[in-house]
Order: C-alpha cells, then structure tokens, then sequence
C-alpha cells in the first residue's frame, strides 16, 4: 500500500538522529516526482470502468391530500389518490461499476432495482441503454447489462476485501449530487460494521473518503486500483459528508454477482443454524476470558450445521479463520462464500475447543412452496401464504428451523391487512389447530365463522389475538 511506503519513506527523511537520513546530507528535491505523492495513474486506470447511472421510474402521485382520510379511503381505496391519480416521473441518480468486459455493471439495488428506464454514461461520455440482469435486495446490490456494446469495456478487479486493514488508504469514485465523476480519498475507517441497518448481510467496511448522495453504487478501490467495495451508504445528519461512509466488501460483491449470472438470482450458502451475540455476563458464567463468538440456540434438522456436528449450545468463535463476535457477522460469513465445497468454523464446546467441517450448501426448496392467495370471509382473505422451507426463509430473511406457513404477501384493503398481518408473520394456529402446511390453512378457512383465534409468530414472538366474523 502507498500509505505504508509512505510511513517509511518519511521516517528515512524526517526521522530523528538514529534514522538513516539524520546521517545523510539533507538535499533539495530536484523533480516533482520527489515531492508530489500522486494517485493520478492509480485513478487513470480505475475511472474508466466507474459509470453513472441515470434512472427513470413512473409513479402514481395523490391528486389531493384529502385522500389520505380515511373515510375517501372507503369509497376510493388504498390506491395513491384514488380514481384521479396522477402519474408522474421519478428521476434519480447513482453510479456503478464494470466488472465485466461485455458490459456487466454492479451498483446498489436502491439505484436501479426499481427503474423503469435506465441510462448508463461512461467516463469517456459514451452513453447506453441499460437492462437489469438480476437484482439482490437482501445485499441491496443488482446487475446490470449494457445494450448494444461492441468493444471490450474498461473493468475494475474485485480485491480480496479480508486482506484490507484498518489505516489502508482508499479511494472512493462516484458522482455525487450529480455533478460528474468525482474521487475522494481516505483511509479505512473500521471493518465489520454490522449495526448499519441498510441490508440483511451487515459487515461493511467503513471509510473517511467522502461519499455523498449520487456516490451509491460506486467504487471503493485500494491505493493500486482495485475494487474492495460497493459504496453504499453514510451516516450523517444533514444529507452530505460527515466522513462516515459504508461500502459493500468485495467478496460479497463478487458471490452475488456469480450467482446472479449463473442463476438469474441470489442464491447464498446458508449454516442452517442461529445464534445470539455474547455477553459479559453470559461469558462470564461460562468461564469464557472475554464475550465474543456466538452462542448457537437453534439447529435445523439436516441442515448443513446439523450435518456438521453443530450442536445447541456450542460457541461459535470464528469461520474460515476470521472471528465472529454477532450474529450479523456470522451471517455476512456464510452468504458471502460461494455454494460448494466446505468451509470449517472454530467452537468452544463444554470449555474445549474442536474444529468443525461444514459444507457450503444451497438452501433446498423443500417442502414445496405451494404459493397460494386466499379469498373468503376469514382473518386472511387478500393473504398471500406458502410453506416455509429454507429456501423461502433465506429469501425472506427467516433464520429456518422447521416448515411451517408464512406471510409473504397482504392485498391494501383486504381482511389480512386491515387486522395487521404483515408479510414475514408465521401462522401457528387457526382456532387452536396447528398449522402446518398452506393446505392447512385453506382447509381451517373453508367456512366463515363468527368467531376466529389466530396465532402468529413475528420476530420471534407469539401472538394471539380473536377476531369477529
């Protein structure tokens, strides 16, 4: 990295009396080479293949602010302004990077993954039409193909992102607020940030380049020009550049990226197993030196945790040799490693350390989804349900245990909605009989009722509650 050579070409130069320069002659620079410390190649080789992007999306807008009442609700419906709805155009701005020759660009789901038209201008102000190719809203990133390109584009290298340090110094590129392609410099900030709540796979790499609004979807590139993350997000109190920024670590970037183009779609490696983050009190009761790993609650029968030998209890420390210390991590570990072969994670067990062989799986799609909307005079009339299997709670965000049924749709308007069943709920009972498939649910609602007992489970939580039919 330059900012190492630096530390050390300025303790040979500026050092005190012990360094080799305090016994040289101190001689003037002769060349702007000897004075000028420069990305310029650095950026020379990287601009090119960072894009703006330009997006249109159509909209519906209220004619009137009084169809928010409630009562003009009743007669119009939830729909934006009713009857007289207006449509109008949502223009919005990013920036992306090709990482493909043939025109592949990755950028941030929030970008493009809702655009109805989107442009894409190169550094050299060729301009192309654009068409997403897939999109990942759990990693909020999306790929996009460039139409109509006749000559290999410009591509950035994705880096190995573990091999980037606290202190390594960075370039972010982008175009922010829409003035043009800009660079910034920094250095990284922190690793593994996992309470920036703006995807489901939190473990970003934090830096005091400045991003701004327009930089989203940009690159984050080492001192020697390749990409080590997708910029994302800031934190900041006023819309601008507080000198803390997020980006998506390139390993992410790089098995979301493979997937969508191999399979059209996300598709991650899953433990088959959840956990909570250690405490000091919790390692203090169990004799731990200090409170890092995570304490394993739930194994999935026949998962690839369960296959492995990961039992309730067990205490998770590290993957693939890179510690864990929440659950978000663990997470970001497991879905950012490509599907095949095994991967080994460190335990504490009963105060003995063992190392485990996990294979890096697919979630299976099994049972059947059996994807169902429901109609009829019942709590979950404008529901739309399926069975839940691990490939249905990955995509969902569920950590899966066993099948059950769950919410993965509600109709504005409709019975479901109006009572606050939200997309995500687990339906555990209908008038105290257990659900366990779609089926059954369809089978407990055939006939209305004056009175209904629903059990739900949101967040880990049960509730229950009566309704009148």
């Amino acid at each position: 990295m330059i900012s190492r050579f630096l530390t050390v070409a300025l303790g040979l130069t500026l050092g005190l009396g012990l360094t080799v320069a305090a016994a040289a002659e101190r001689q003037t620079p002769v060349s702007r080479q000897q004075v000028t410390l420069t990305f310029a190649a650095t950026v020379k080789q990287a601009a090119p293949a960072v894009v703006n992007i330009y997006t249109r999306k159509v909209v519906q807008s209220q004619a009137s602010p009084l169809f928010n009442d409630p009562i003009f609700r009743q007669f119009f419906g939830d729909q934006a302004g009713g009857p007289f709805a207006r449509e109008g155009v949502q223009n919005s701005l990013g920036t992306g990077v090709i990482v493909r020759s043939s025109g592949i660009v990755i950028t941030n789901n929030h970008v493009a993954g809702d655009a109805d038209q989107i442009n894409v201008v190169l550094a050299d102000r060729r301009e192309y039409a654009a068409k997403i190719v897939g999109k990942d809203p759990r990693s909020d990133l999306a790929v996009l193909q460039l139409q109509g390109v006749t000559d290999p584009l410009p591509v950035l290298e994705l880096a190995e992102s573990d091999d980037v340090e606290v202190g390594d110094m960075v370039l972010a590129i982008g175009n922010p607020f829409g003035v043009g392609q800009t660079v910034t410099s920094g250095i990284v900030s922190a690793l593994a940030r996992t309470t920036v709540g703006v995807s489901d796979f939190r473990s970003f790499i934090q830096t005091d380049a400045a991003i701004n609004p327009g930089n989203s979807g940009g690159a984050l590139i080492t001192s020697d020009g390749r990409l080590i993350g997708i910029n994302t997000a800031i934190y900041s109190g006023n819309g601008g550049s507080v000198g803390i920024g997020f980006a998506i670590p390139a390993n992410m970037v790089r098995t979301v990226l493979a997937s969508i183009l191999k399979e059209g779609r996300a598709v991650r490696a899953w433990l088959g197993a959840s956990g909570k983050s250690m405490t000091a009190d919790l390692a203090k009761s169990l004799s731990l030196p200090r409170p890092t790993g995570i304490i394993i609650d739930r194994v999935a029968t026949g998962g690839p945790a369960d296959r492995g030998g990961l039992l309730v209890g067990d205490i998770v420390r590290s993957v693939n040799g890179h510690e864990v210390n929440d659950i978000e991590e663990l997470r970001y570990r497991f879905a950012s490693m490509e599907i095949g072969g095994r991967t080994s994670i460190d335990i504490v067990r009963q105060g003995v350390s063992r190392t485990l062989q996990i294979g890096l799986l697919a979630p299976p799609d099994k049972p059947a989804r059996d994807v169902r909307q429901l109609f009829g005079s019942h709590p979950f009339a404008g529901a739309t349900i399926a069975n839940l299997n691990p490939a249905v709670a990955e995509e969902m965000g569920h950590d899966f245990s066993e099948p059950g049924v769950v919410i993965t749709g509600t109709q504005p308007g409709e019975a479901a909605a109006r009572l606050g069943i939200k997309v995500g709920d687990i339906v555990l009972a209908v008038n105290e009989q257990p659900v366990k498939t779609v089926a059954d649910v369809v089978a407990y609602t055939t006939n209305p009722l004056r009175r209904w007992l629903i059990s739900i489970m949101r967040d880990g939580k049960v509730y229950q509650f009566q309704v009148n039919g």
